[in-house]
Order: C-alpha cells, then sequence, then structure tokens
C-alpha cells in the first residue's frame, strides 16, 4: 500500500526498500523528517493487518509494528485507495480503536478524482474522520498529512539547543563496559552498569562541556552478531543502537581486553564503517589483562587482523573502572572529527593521484586506467569523485591503493573515504 514509499518520501531519502510485493518491509526502518520548524523521528514498519498464522517471521514483522505504535506519540494508519476497503483493513480497524494515540487516516494512491471520491465514500464510515488523500510516489497531498501530523505537536516553544562538536555513540558487545565509560567521562551515575550483559535497551543521550565544546555521548545496548540476536526487545535494542550509529560522528567501540579480539567486535565495527562514521577502538579492562613487555603490541597486531576493513581507526588501552587513559577517548574523537571535515586544495590532490597512478598505473588487457581530474566532492565522511576513461578497470585492490595513498598525504586517521569513479562523459556532462 505504500508504506516505504510514504517513508522515503518524508524523511527526503531513499532509505527503506520499495517493492510492489506486500510485506517487502521487515524490519523497523527509523529516519528523521522536518516540518514547520519541528523535526522528528518517521518509523516505518510491516503491515500488521497480514494474516500472520504460524509463521515465525510475519509474528515478528507484527510484532515490531505493535512495538513501534507503542513508542510514537501519533500513529499514521496507511490504506490503498486503488484497491479499496478489504479485510486487512477491518483487522487494522479494530486494533487501531483501542489505541489511545492520536490515529492520522491516510488514504494513499488517490491520485486521480475517481479514487478520491471512492476512498471518502469507502472510509470515512469505519469512524476515523476524513482520511488525508495522498500520492506518496508523487508527494500530492504529502504537505497536509505532515500539518496534520505536526499540529499533535506540543504547542510549547522548545528552546534551540547547543549544537554539539561532536556525537560519539559507545558501542560494542553486551557487557564490554559501555555504561561504565559513559559514566567515567560524564563524572556521574548516568547510566545503570550492571554486571548483566544487555542492561541498556535504549540509546541514552548525554551532552558534556569540554574546553567549552560541547559533545553528546550516546550510550547504546550492546549488539551481537546477527544470527544471535533474539526476537522481541533485544531485536529493538540492536535497531536503536544502529540508528546511533547512524546520527553520531564517531563510534568508540569498547573491546573486552580480558576476551580477546572476537568475531562480535568485527561485526560492530562493520556497522560503523557501513555507516561510514569515524571510529576510535577502545580497548576497555587494560587493568585485568595481563601485562608483559609485548601485551600492547601483539594485542594491536591481533585487533588489527580481525578489524583489517578498519585499520584506519585508531587504538587506546583504557579502564572505565580505574579511570586510565579515558580522556583520550575525548581528545581522539574530536581529532577524528577535525579529519573528517578538512578539505584538500584540489591542484594538490590532483597532483598526488596522478603521481600515485604514475607510480603504480593499472592495466587490464592493453587498456590503461587514466585518471583525468579528481575532486574532493564531500566531507563527513571524505568523498572523493575520480574522472577516469574506464571506471569498470578499477577494482577493489586498486581503490584500497589509492586511499592508503591519500591517507599517506592527507591523514584522513580515524575515518573512512569513499571514492568514487566516473566515466569522461560524466565530466563533460558536469
Amino acid at each position: 500500500m505504500g508504506k516505504s514509499t510514504l517513508f522515503n518520501r518524508l524523511i527526503g531519502e531513499h532509505r527503506a526498500v520499495v517493492h510492489d510485493v506486500p510485506g517487502t518491509t521487515r524490519d523497523r526502518l527509523y529516519g528523521t523528517a522536518e516540518w514547520r520548524n519541528r523535526e522528528f523521528t518517521v518509523i516505518d514498519t510491516g503491515g500488521i493487518g497480514l494474516d500472520t498464522g504460524d509463521g515465525d517471521l510475519l509474528a515478528d514483522v507484527r510484532l515490531q509494528a505493535e512495538e513501534a505504535m507503542h513508542e510514537a506519540d501519533v500513529i499514521v494508519w496507511v490504506v490503498d485507495a486503488a484497491s479499496g476497503l478489504t479485510a486487512a483493513d477491518h483487522d487494522v480497524a479494530n486494533e487501531l480503536r483501542s489505541s489511545r494515540k492520536p490515529i492520522i487516516f491516510t488514504a494513499n494512491k488517490a491520485d486521480n478524482q475517481r479514487r478520491q471520491l471512492d476512498a471518502l465514500a469507502e472510509y470515512v464510515p469505519m469512524g476515523f474522520g476524513e482520511p488525508v488523500l495522498i500520492s506518496a510516489l508523487h508527494g500530492e497531498g504529502t504537505g497536509d498529512l505532515l500539518d496534520a501530523i505536526v499540529d499533535w505537536f506540543p504547542k510549547t516553544a522548545v528552546e534551540p539547543e547547543t549544537e554539539p562538536a561532536v556525537s560519539l555513540a559507545i558501542v560494542g558487545r553486551p557487557n564490554v563496559g559501555k555504561s561504565s565509560l559513559v559514566n567515567k567521562l560524564v563524572g556521574a551515575r548516568r547510566t545503570i552498569v550492571r554486571d548483566e550483559p544487555g542492561t541498556t535497551r535504549d540509546a541514552i543521550d548525554t551532552p558534556i562541556t569540554r574546553d567549552g565544546q560541547t559533545i553528546l555521548l550516546i550510550d547504546t545496548a550492546g549488539v551481537r552478531r546477527r544470527g544471535r540476536i533474539q526476537p522481541g526487545v533485544e531485536k529493538f535494542s540492536v535497531l536503536r543502537t544502529v540508528r546511533a550509529i547512524e546520527r553520531s560522528d564517531v563510534a568508540i567501540l569498547l573491546i573486552d581486553a580480558t576476551e580477546g579480539v572476537l568475531a562480535q567486535d568485527a561485526h560492530v565495527a562493520g556497522y560503523v564503517e557501513e555507516a561510514a562514521k569515524g571510529l576510535v577502538v577502545a580497548v576497555n579492562k587494560w587493568d585485568l589483562a595481563e601485562k608483559h613487555p609485548k601485551a600492547q603490541q601483539e594485542y594491536t597486531v591481533a585487533l588489527r587482523r580481525e578489524l583489517k576493513f578498519a585499520d584506519w581507526a585508531p587504538v587506546l588501552y583504557i579502564s572505565a573502572k580505574t579511570g586510565q587513559r579515558v580522556d583520550r577517548v575525548l581528545d581522539t574523537a574530536l581529532a577524528i572529527q577535525a579529519e573528517r571535515t578538512k578539505r584538500i586544495p584540489t591542484a594538490l590532490l590532483n597532483d598526488v593521484v596522478r603521481k600515485a597512478v604514475e607510480a603504480h598505473p593499472l592495466t587490464e588487457r592493453g587498456r590503461a586506467l587514466k585518471i583525468y581530474y579528481t575532486a574532493q566532492t564531500g566531507t563527513s565522511p571524505p568523498r572523493f569523485t575520480l574522472f577516469c576513461n574506464a571506471p569498470k578497470l578499477v577494482h577493489f585492490s586498486y581503490v584500497r591503493y589509492l586511499d592508503n595513498t591519500l591517507r599517506a598525504h592527507f591523514q584522513f586517521e580515524g575515518t573512512p573515504l569513499r571514492l568514487e569513479f566516473r566515466g569522461r562523459r560524466e565530466e563533460r556532462r558536469r
């Protein structure tokens, strides 16, 4: 019926997968929308009017949708004006009648006068008022829908918050000391700290001030490997953690020094790299690790082996319990944020790339790669567009070579880089 299409329209980006087959959306997706100077979170869910039967997957989809409704302040019920009233619509209506949340009745695909009249005739008698008529695909009526949503928000003026210099997401496996680190950085008992893994279920924001700069700390639930994530509350905690990573600038990945580097650590780091965020690897509980002259060196080698896709991330050895080297966490995160936002002069950038290609030319079947022009096209993370004769010639290892070349000349410590290769025709169009 187009919920994911509407979700993409409201947040202004194509984040949700859109497909004609019902039930494509399984997990909840979070996005941020802004309307009339009010910023709010939009949650896309799977259908709750489907017959779940004994299917575990559909039952999980329904459970996630119900959890989303429990979290929400306003519920937008979307029906399909093209298909008309269905048995599933009656099921959803019966479920929503028991809700105490504001419900905005919305008829999607109402993109012509006949459908609009039919929708009003069919849906008004259901008792939810006159539906807001929209076409999510074409954007028609979405302004009216956003007005209806914002009208339910508190009318009191909200004081503008100071924009943080950097937002830090504290991430890692369960029970590695994330909340202990937050408490040590804050200097107070801000979050619950217990020995049982999984105590933290929601992302908790804590602003602190350091040298006149505001730093936002986001404590998150522990993330396990996908196969070990249990349905229910734990699964929702993981989704919130992923969203916390997405809205951060730099992630602090905590690793338990007493357990060594595990596959789950690499899995969590993978979330950070996919989101293109800065990364600090903090080996916690270092005060409990076995010590010998080469302890840090050997640990770093093992860590780099497991996190070889993020060898650009600095490594710190800390103890959240004793405070050992904890201050370096904030210093390093601020330095990484500066790296993520810096720009390289175009002439210098092109000179470095040209010399790199000359030193190690790329050829395949007699055809040589030629890079005509390189431009930095973005920051946070640093993005570079390289116009060349044959983008398909460029394979992963050569991208890695150019990535390392840029780091050797311009540092970029603690942040992933994004390199895009375009053909010469695109350069001329540009």
